[in-house]
């Protein structure tokens, strides 16, 4: 059997400066995870944060994306390049990635 793991994605509903994002980003994320494993789950519920770098707080309204998957170092290094990549369409500082091991039954 093969060990598996749920990769999760905070995703925000809005730039750093306020504008909000387009819902369109949003969807192509989960797309690409949807093409790359076959499918994708997404919670449309608001998620909210608030936390500090420095001296500047941040306020955050996010959206979750996940997926379950074999624990594998290609699906991690896929993790880790998608990060980048939503980094900079989303103007972020950083993009909320982790990965929880499961069972699946």
């Amino acid at each position: 059997m093969s060990a598996y793991c749920r990769f999760e994605i905070l995703l925000p509903l809005e730039f750093n400066d306020g504008r909000p994002v387009p819902r369109e980003f949003l969807a192509e994320a989960a797309v690409e995870v949807q093409r790359r494993f076959g499918g994708v789950s997404w919670e449309s519920q608001v998620v909210e944060g608030i936390w500090r770098q420095g001296e500047v707080e941040y306020r955050d309204r996010l959206n979750r994306l996940f997926v379950d998957a074999e624990d594998t170092e290609e699906n991690r290094q896929f993790f880790i390049r998608l990060k980048a990549r939503l980094k900079s369409r989303f103007q972020q500082l950083d993009v909320w990635l982790t990965v929880h091991p499961i069972e699946i039954l």
